[in-house]
């Protein structure tokens, strides 16, 4: 699938059951492992597992595959790996103490809100 595409799906996914603070990274420079990382908030496991299964979800219903799936137990902090983009949904105090968003920005330029550079370029 598309990269473009299946960010859209993603962040559509996440906002659908009202994710917060949506965050999308551009690691293409980075990493060779994906070209995007993508981190979400919810206000309680039960939130942040319901996002999670949603991009799985809406995903799978446009054809594309769900490699895997981390952290469903206990919905503090769910990984969910696309291929090309690495989702993270987490509780905002768990997002707060890693602050992935740190660790992978080399430059403030890089990052981008939602969909916001993407919806420029198309």
């Amino acid at each position: 699938m598309e990269l473009r595409k299946l960010q859209k799906i993603v962040v559509d996914a996440l906002e659908d059951i009202k994710g917060k603070d949506i965050e999308v990274i551009d690691t293409t420079k980075l990493t060779s492992l994906f070209d995007r990382i993508v981190i979400a908030c919810g206000d309680s496991n039960r939130q942040v597992k319901a996002l999670a299964r949603n991009v799985q979800d809406k995903v799978r219903e446009a054809g594309g595959e769900v490699v895997s799936v981390e952290g469903e137990d206990a919905g503090e902090w769910v990984l969910v790996d696309l291929g090309d983009i690495v989702v993270h949904v987490m509780q905002p105090a768990v997002r707060a103490y890693y602050n992935l968003e740190e660790l992978w920005q080399t430059t403030p330029g890089r990052r981008q809100k939602a969909l916001v550079g993407e919806q420029n370029a198309a």
